[in-house]
């Protein structure tokens, strides 16, 4: 019998996908001093050999001054060329889509990283989450103009590396899903207010990256399917996102949800959720009657028959795939060899109730960027590496910085 995953899938731009495995992006934290490094092109050259479609890299930061991590990548010129070559490589061997996530983090940069961030609106994080971060203040127009052409800029330097795309990421709530947000953006211009003007800073980084790059040339977006907050993004906002994003002549759109605030992949999962394991697919089949292009929901996905039943239902083209992938590198050879056990990730944590309310979505986080680190080294991952031994690991190397709220 002939899976449905090994089936190949063309884009929009004429690009052909091998087959149906989508590697979502996770934050890798391997950077030198903001520089790809060796460690990433080890990382992807195990993962291109593992068997899937497309991989899609970690945030790519488009500003030295506007950080999610530490130890991000930040594209801004072509200083690094020669080791992004490297990287673009060794990605798209063996016919596999290499997708650069180009991205800003907006107000969600951390304390010790931004003094003082940037976002649509002066208006802070709020919740636990926000003594994490300092307030931000409001982008001018000026300004505005400015990171569009940095989106740009980056994406025409991953073209020139060889990379086969990038992915806008406008979720999570960062800078393009906060503008996205009538909760986060409150401005009285052009670039705040209606929908329309909500989603024109999104529209105009799409343009201007189609405008430079070659036809061929994949761009992608990385879109909530909501933040889950009230008064916020909503569903019927983001199918009318997407609409607009379909009409303009994107290649492909990525779904998730949520943001610090709301961490949606994170909690509150209902029952018929976990029995499909697809964290999206209710909001896929909304989005469906809009979106003829290729669409990928990513988060939940562990068995082979879950994704196989996604597929089947012709309400996603593509399966997203993220922390799996940490784990086993070949996740998709090993389902086509039909060698694959079914992956049982259990929740990173201490058993220390206080404690893993205040740190455990930092720790999880932190387990899988272990594991990337190890994958990067040529080892195997460790699946049984404790919580207790990470938490005294991250104390030792960066003290309580090294509890700082991160996500993909």
């Amino acid at each position: 019998m002939t899976l449905q995953l090994s089936q190949p899938l063309t884009l929009p731009n004429g690009k052909v996908i091998k087959n149906r495995f989508f590697k979502g992006a996770m934050s890798e934290q391997l950077a030198n001093e903001h520089a790809p490094s060796s460690a990433l092109v080890n990382l992807y050259d195990r993962w291109a050999k593992g068997g899937a479609g497309v991989l899609v890299t970690g945030n790519v930061m488009i500003d030295r001054t506007a950080l999610g991590g530490p130890k991000d990548v930040v594209i801004e010129d072509e200083r690094d060329l020669a080791m992004l070559r490297q990287w673009a490589k060794v990605g798209t061997q063996n016919n596999t889509i290499l997708l650069m996530q180009i991205n800003h983090p907006g107000k969600q940069s951390p304390k010790d990283l931004a003094k003082q961030p940037v976002a649509p609106s002066a208006i802070g994080l709020t919740g636990s989450i926000g003594k994490f971060f300092n307030p931000p203040r409001a982008l001018t127009e000026t300004e505005i103009e400015q990171l569009i052409e940095r989106f740009a800029t980056t994406a025409v330097i991953a073209e020139k590396a060889g990379f086969s795309g990038v992915q806008i990421h406008s979720a999570h709530g960062y800078l393009i899903s906060q503008f996205l947000s009538p909760l986060h953006n409150q401005r009285q211009d052009q670039w705040g207010g209606s929908l329309e003007n909500r989603m024109r800073f999104l529209v105009e980084v799409y343009r201007q990256i189609r405008e430079r790059t070659e036809s061929e040339f994949i761009i992608s977006v990385k879109l909530n399917s909501a933040d889950f907050q009230r008064g916020g993004f909503s569903e019927e906002d983001s199918v009318k996102v997407v609409e607009k994003l379909v009409e303009l002549g994107v290649d492909h759109i990525e779904i998730s949800g949520g943001n610090y605030e709301s961490p949606a992949m994170l909690e509150g999962v209902k029952a018929s959720t976990l029995k499909r394991e697809a964290y999206f697919l209710d909001y896929a089949e909304k989005v469906r009657n809009v979106c003829p292009i290729p669409l990928t929901i990513t988060g939940g996905f562990r068995s082979t028959k879950a994704m196989e039943d996604a597929l089947a239902s012709g309400q996603v083209d593509l399966i997203g795939l993220a922390k799996p992938f940490a784990i086993l590198p070949d996740l998709p050879n090993q389902i086509f060899e039909n060698r694959y056990q079914t992956l049982n990730l259990k929740p990173v944590r201490t058993g220390v109730k206080k404690l893993d309310d205040v740190i455990g979505s930092t720790l999880e986080m932190a387990w899988y960027f272990y594991q990337m680190e190890r994958l990067s080294q040529g080892l195997d991952a460790n699946p049984a590496y404790s919580a207790w031994k990470l938490f005294f690991r991250i104390l030792w190397q960066q003290g309580k910085n090294g509890f700082r709220k991160e996500r993909a």
